[in-house]
């Protein structure tokens, strides 16, 4: 492993020592987590984004109108009813 420097706020230092003490874990273990948790969600997103350019939405729309509409309440009902076997 690699050390990195950084500039962190004062209070989220405090956050993190707090949680590394309940966790019973090391600050560096608590600040890894975390980093690779965003790098993560950063990641995820960017995949998210490069899909959605690629949609066809005029296929998207033609299989959506497919789609019956049904009011919520009903649809509950039916989930409600599915349940005891009446949907």
């Amino acid at each position: 492993m690699k050390t990195l420097e950084a500039e962190v706020p004062e209070i989220l230092i405090q956050e993190v020592k707090e949680l590394a003490e309940k966790q019973n874990a090391s600050v560096d273990q608590i600040v890894s987590i975390a980093l690779a948790a965003q790098v993560s969600a950063w990641r995820t997103r960017e995949r998210i984004e490069s899909r959605t350019r690629r949609v066809n939405w005029e296929r998207v729309d033609e299989i959506l109108a497919r789609v019956p509409d049904v009011p919520r309440s009903q649809a509950t009902n039916c989930k409600d009813r599915r349940i005891e076997n009446q949907c």
